[in-house]
Parts: structure tokens; C-alpha cells; sequence
């Protein structure tokens, strides 16, 4: 096998509890540890993640940390892009353990350089016994199976080719050319009083890489278990998952189509408004027997709510149709502090 630098790229705020079990995973790491860097993207947080990093530096002499207090994931992620060594990305949340094999399995993966993007498993690590409910959101695959509200996928212990959006972000390996030429990463996590400027994350990504006609490979040994808190555990959290899937859907569809296509409120509100009526009546009666059924609920009222801030706001007009949104962490007007 080719010995490649990977660049492990983990974007994380105000969780250093979860942060300290990520690095401790990468310790452990079967690829050689002079072959990778791990940069920390601290994004504002206010508790202890400088001190759980700078902890580790004397088992991994290729820890970096930087902080950027502007908020947003695709800020942590492109930070990280722009100080990175290595031509391939690997991106990862900050609730993840991976497994030992994970960076080998990337490696391995990208050998052909008509990949361009590489995934593994995303296997729940429950926080407690979940609800049976929970089961129900398992959706099948040609491929496997897969809970998206929770970005888990169990896809098996096969190497196969698979579709780029079955690559979830918190398990994300990319060359790093094609993410350049594709224009970053969109507008993805945002607190919830900003929520109005979230995007579609690394979706616009996988389309590219479809249009391209790149090939995306899963691999068994780049997984990771990722934590399903007892708080998503929860039919409030499957509604609010929904209503932020509607901003991100309601995103892509203005990109796609443009601003003078906007959807007209009237004909949404008409269009969608027996859904909803129902939906909300079956709520009020406690009859809903599915957890998706909050999701949809909750998938029309985001995406409602997102077409009527763009249609009222130009501001969040232009933030949605903004040619790229990457930031240079090293410009003489940036917040970045390496350390």
C-alpha cells in the first residue's frame, strides 16, 4: 500500500467530555502516527477543550489546536481545510470513537485515484437503553441499513461502492482537490438562534461528486461508533431533526432553482396545509403511532419557516445564495489563534 498523509480534522464546541474519548481513539490508531496530523477546531467553546487537548500532547506529537470563535460547522471545517498538510481530509464529529483501523481503511480506500470520497460504518453507541420506537427508524438499503436522524449506518463488513450521500459527515474522508473544486463545505450546525443561516452541509458535495461521476467507497475498517444521546432519544428531538432537515431541504431547492423561483408562501401554505392540519390533530390526540410522523411534521414547519425568512429577509437571501463561504483563518482580519 501507498503510504499517504491523512489530515484528521475535528470540529468541536463546548463538548470536551466526548472530545477526550475522540483523541483517545486516535492513539490507538493502526496507522502509523507520523503519516497523520489531527487538527482540533475549537469553535467558541467556553469550557475546558484546550486543556483536554493540550493533555494529549505528549502521546501525539501531531495534535494542533486552533480556536475560531465564529460559529458555524463548514467555519470548523474549512479552518481546518485551510491548514492542512495532507491531500486527504478526514472529517469527524466530535461524539465519535473510531476504530483502530479507521485512517488504514481511508488509506487504503483512496489507493484509486478515481476515489474521491470514503466511508465506513457509523455504529450507534447508545448513551442508554433506547426507547422501541427507536428501531422503527432503521431504513433499508441496497446497501445496508441506516438511521439518518442519527447519521448511524451499518452497511455491512464488505468493501462496496456506494452512493456519496450514504457518507455522513461525521465519518467524512475527501481528496482534498475535489472539495477545493467543488467550493467547500455549505452552512451546516448552528445554534439554534441562527438557525435561519443553516445550509446543506456537505450535500451540495455529494451532488457534485455524482455529477462528476467520482467513486465513493465504503469500507469496513473506516468506522466509528457515534453516540446517540439520551436527549435524541427523544420524539421532541425526531421533530426538531425534521424541522432542520426542512431549512436544509428549502436551502437546496432556492441554490438548485434560484431566487425568483421562490416557492410562493400562498400555494405552500395551501399546498402543504391538510398535511399539517392532520398531522397536528393526530399530535393533539396522542394518536400518532410512528416517530416519523413527527419528523414530517416537523420537516414542513422548517422548511416553511426557511422560505419565509428568505422571502422576507435579503440578507438571508444573499447568505443562501452565496458563491462559496470559505473563510481564511489566516487573513489579517481573522479571529484564528493556533496553539
Amino acid at each position: 500500500m501507498i503510504v499517504m498523509f491523512l489530515s484528521v480534522i475535528i470540529p468541536t464546541r463546548n463538548r470536551s467530555s466526548l472530545l477526550e474519548k475522540v483523541i483517545q481513539s486516535l492513539i490507538l490508531q493502526t496507522y502509523p502516527k507520523e503519516n497523520f496530523e489531527i487538527i482540533i477546531v475549537d469553535n467558541g467553546s467556553t469550557d475546558g477543550t484546550k486543556c483536554v487537548v493540550e493533555s494529549f500532547k505528549n502521546d501525539l506529537s501531531n495534535l494542533i489546536y486552533i480556536y475560531y470563535p465564529e460559529l458555524g460547522l463548514h467555519v470548523g471545517r474549512h479552518a481546518g481545510l485551510a491548514l492542512s498538510k495532507g491531500e486527504i481530509l478526514v472529517y469527524g464529529d466530535d461524539d465519535i470513537e473510531a476504530f483502530p483501523t479507521w485512517l488504514e481503511g481511508v488509506a487504503e480506500s483512496f489507493q484509486d485515484p478515481a476515489v474521491a470520497l470514503v466511508g465506513g460504518n457509523d455504529l450507534p453507541r447508545f448513551e442508554s437503553a433506547p426507547p422501541e420506537w427507536v428501531e422503527q427508524l432503521w431504513q433499508v438499503t441496497p446497501w445496508g441499513k441506516t438511521i439518518g436522524e442519527y447519521s448511524l449506518i451499518d452497511f455491512g463488513n464488505d468493501v462496496k461502492e456506494i452512493p456519496p450521500y450514504y457518507v455522513y459527515g461525521c465519518n467524512f474522508s475527501i481528496r482534498k482537490k475535489i472539495l477545493l473544486m467543488v467550493g467547500g463545505f455549505h452552512p451546516d450546525s448552528m445554534p439554534d438562534d441562527m438557525l435561519k443561516y443553516r445550509g446543506d452541509g456537505e450535500s451540495a458535495v455529494s451532488d457534485v461528486i455524482i455529477t462528476k461521476k467520482y467513486r465513493v467507497i465504503f469500507n469496513p475498517k473506516a468506522s466509528v461508533y457515534h453516540l446517540v444521546s439520551a436527549s435524541r432519544m427523544t420524539i421532541s428531538y425526531i421533530h426538531k431533526r425534521g424541522y432542520i432537515q426542512g431549512i436544509s431541504d428549502s436551502y437546496s431547492y432556492i441554490r438548485k432553482r434560484g431566487h425568483q423561483n421562490l416557492i410562493n408562501l400562498l400555494q405552500a401554505y395551501y399546498y402543504f396545509s391538510k398535511e399539517i392540519c392532520l398531522l397536528k390533530i393526530r399530535k393533539i390526540l396522542k394518536k400518532i403511532v410512528s416517530p416519523n410522523d413527527f419528523f414530517i411534521l416537523g420537516h414542513l414547519e422548517g422548511y416553511l419557516y426557511h422560505q419565509r425568512e428568505v422571502y422576507y429577509n435579503r440578507e438571508i437571501l444573499e447568505w443562501t445564495l452565496k458563491k462559496d463561504y470559505f473563510i481564511d483563518p489566516l487573513s489579517d482580519d481573522s479571529q484564528f489563534v493556533r496553539q
